[in-house]
C-alpha cells in the first residue's frame, strides 16, 4: 500500500483544482460561442436550448439529437454543409470551420437530455 506525505497530497490537490479552474473559462466560450452559432443558423426552426419547442414541428430541438444520430458523426455534415428537408421547408445550407464545428458540438453535447 502506498503511503503519501500530506504535503504531497495537498499540492496534488492543489494541482487539479487549478487544472480544473483553467480550462472551465475556456469551455464556457466554446459553449457560448457554440450556443450563438446553433441560435444564428437553426434557430429559425429548432428549439436550441436546453427547453422550448421548435418553431418548425418538424425540426426536432436540438437537446434530443443524440438520441437519434451520434453527435461526432455530424461532424463531417456540418463542415461539408448539412441539405436537409423537413417536410416542406428546406434547411439553408451552411458550412462550417472546423473551429465552429468544435463549439457546436461541445455545446449540443452539453443540452442532451
Amino acid at each position: 500500500m502506498l503511503r503519501f506525505a500530506p504535503q504531497a497530497f495537498a499540492c496534488c490537490l492543489l494541482l487539479a483544482a487549478g487544472a480544473a479552474s483553467a480550462k472551465t473559462p475556456a469551455n464556457a466560450q466554446l459553449l457560448k460561442r457554440g450556443q450563438a452559432i446553433a441560435q444564428h443558423n437553426c434557430g429559425r426552426c429548432h428549439a436550441v436550448g436546453a427547453k422550448g419547442e421548435s418553431a418548425n414541428p418538424k425540426s426536432p430541438p436540438f437537446r434530443s439529437l443524440a438520441r437519434k444520430y451520434p453527435l461526432n458523426n455530424l461532424e463531417e455534415a456540418l463542415a461539408e454543409g448539412i441539405v436537409v428537408g423537413h417536410e416542406g421547408l428546406e434547411m439553408p445550407q451552411f458550412r462550417l470551420n472546423a473551429a465552429q464545428i468544435e463549439a457546436l458540438l461541445a455545446y449540443l453535447g452539453s443540452i442532451q437530455k
